[in-house]
């Protein structure tokens, strides 16, 4: 009887618990898009492991939070169930899973409506910027629950009157913010003045908590660096600015921010990966992790931004270096060199339950007489190379400017009937200042094809599926040429000027296009068929 009396007060005692945990972590969790099916599997996180090939590397963990242990509780992808874009190539695998949706065989391009930003003359050390987008200069696209509106109604000062559930949020090379009703083009609400130029992809709270963070490219005054913004209150909420610990003293912010369980991560082209905590929108610094190649000459900077699988985090950097860290410790697991500059963002893909890694190189430091921009798949728990092919690119002087050479762009996973390969947008300077789109088989890295493009491109592309499962691609080159291309014969469908330089990265909402270019436009642009 006793007996029976205890397990039946365990029981108790056991419901209550999980019913208090419960009841806090939704008292505590307003506004957070919960997951779907986030039962469905049980996490099983990837091994503490370091492998013998961070011996490579030099590096420090500062701990600025000594209360909270840094473990993250809920590795759930947070951007699954997020109603839109909210970050470079659309969450933690960076793998551009928003595909486009079209009818038949597509072959042509109309442009729907133009943006235009404000236009920077000031002159700076670093030249004279102007407005639209660079590189990577992706917009986001947020379709906002209309609890979210309501609140923006009666909270934000900033809202236009055409202000609606769809929006476009980007920046600018002019420095300022911008947001635009996706149906019409127009202003949605009022821009915010970021004080320096904007040269990468913002990145927008997933738990729809308000915060935009966004990074700064070029100082034209100080403080320089990377700043959090609340859209409900319209108004900026944090800033990291010169971090005097840093190992690299250039303090720009490229690369799109992340978020996982309640941390947010942010790589800087000081070399420094940061860890955030951020509750209730507000941040707090975690963790720091620093790093350099050992026995290397300086510390290099990290423009790409920062994949992640399970408990692993991914990051290149102008050096060559691949590593990957674990997100509890920063704590560096693996290190693989890739012969070069790497502002290419690495891209994660899952194959029968095992991840591989996906990224390219540039031509920036090599120094031989025929160069090359080395692609490689990488197996993403231990750093083991499983192919690398090389693409000879060069860089190239024109009009007294020199353009280096290889992949700027992130790669894009093949999908419908190219499910086999992966693609490459790639600047080889091969004649002077051309290009080409490279497609390569993923499992062996045989090249299955490389269509010339008539400029050289540094926007990422995007793909689209009709109804057949045929897969199609858009692309923009440093031109402002505007390509379709069928994915699985490298056949041009359309090609033309239709902008100054597209830079940026371009999403894809349906069978439409958004996507801005140097100058002072953002484009929407409507694909289909004759």
């Amino acid at each position: 009887m006793r007996r029976s009396l205890f397990s039946l007060v365990c029981v108790l005692s056991v419901f209550v618990f999980f019913y208090s945990c419960k009841k806090e972590i939704k008292e505590g969790s307003e506004n957070v898009l919960q997951p779907k099916d986030s039962m469905a599997e049980v996490f099983v996180p990837l091994p503490d492991t370091v492998y013998p090939s961070v011996a490579d590397l030099e590096f420090r963990i500062d701990t600025f939070d000594t209360i909270h242990s840094g473990l993250i509780g809920d590795f759930t992808d947070c951007y699954a169930n997020a109603p839109g874009i909210f970050t470079f190539r659309g969450g933690p695998f960076r793998d551009a899973k928003f595909n486009g949706k079209i009818s038949g065989r597509p072959d042509t391009v109309v442009r729907d409506w133009t943006f235009l930003t404000d236009y920077d003359h000031s002159i700076t050390k670093y030249g004279t910027w102007g407005g639209g987008t660079g590189w990577t200069g992706q917009p986001l696209y947020v379709h906002w629950p209309d609890s979210c509106v309501q609140r923006f109604r009666n909270e934000s000062p900033a809202l236009k009157k055409c202000f609606s559930n769809r929006e476009i949020i980007v920046g600018s090379l002019c420095g300022k913010l911008y947001f635009i009703d996706f149906e019409t083009g127009d202003s949605s609400r009022s821009p915010i003045d970021v004080q320096n130029n904007i040269k990468g992809t913002a990145s927008l709270d997933p738990t729809l908590n308000g915060n935009l963070y966004v990074g700064q490219g070029i100082p034209r005054q100080q403080p320089f660096g990377a700043a959090t913004y609340n859209l409900y209150r319209h108004e900026r909420t944090h800033f990291q600015g010169r971090d005097v610990n840093a190992w690299r003293q250039w303090h720009a912010y490229d690369a799109s921010p992340i978020r996982v369980g309640e941390f947010v991560f942010r790589v800087g082209e000081n070399g420094t990966v940061y860890k955030y905590r951020c509750v209730n929108g507000e941040m707090e610094l975690h963790t720091t992790l620093r790093y350099r190649k050992a026995g290397g000459f300086g510390s290099p900077g990290i423009e790409s931004s920062m994949a992640v699988y399970k408990n692993y985090g991914y990051i290149t950097d102008n050096h060559g270096n691949i590593v990957c860290f674990n997100l509890n410790t920063l704590q560096p697991v693996w290190h693989y060199c890739n012969h070069d500059d790497s502002d290419s963002s690495p891209v994660i893909e899952v194959e029968n339950g095992v991840p591989y890694l996906y990224s390219g190189c540039e031509v920036d430091k090599q120094r031989d007489s025929v160069n090359f921009t080395y692609l490689v798949k990488l197996d993403a728990r231990n750093g083991e190379l499983v192919w690398e092919q090389k693409i000879p690119a060069r860089k190239a002087v024109s009009s007294g400017h020199t353009f280096e050479g290889g992949a700027f762009a992130t790669p894009l996973l093949g999908q419908g009937n190219c499910k086999d390969l992966i693609f490459f947008n790639l600047s080889t300077n091969l004649p002077v200042i051309g290009g080409e789109f490279a497609a390569l088989n993923k499992h062996t890295g045989e090249i299955v094809y490389r269509t010339p493009l008539k400029w050289y491109p540094w926007s990422s592309p995007v793909a689209l599926e009709n109804e057949k499962g045929e897969m199609f691609v858009f692309t923009g080159d440093c031109a402002g040429r505007v390509y379709l291309i069928d994915a699985k014969t490298g056949e041009i469908l359309f090609c033309r000027v239709m902008a100054n330089n597209f830079e940026g990265s371009p999403i894809v909402v349906d069978n439409h296009v958004v996507v801005g270019s140097r100058g002072q436009e953002i484009y929407r642009f409507t694909i289909s068929s004759k």
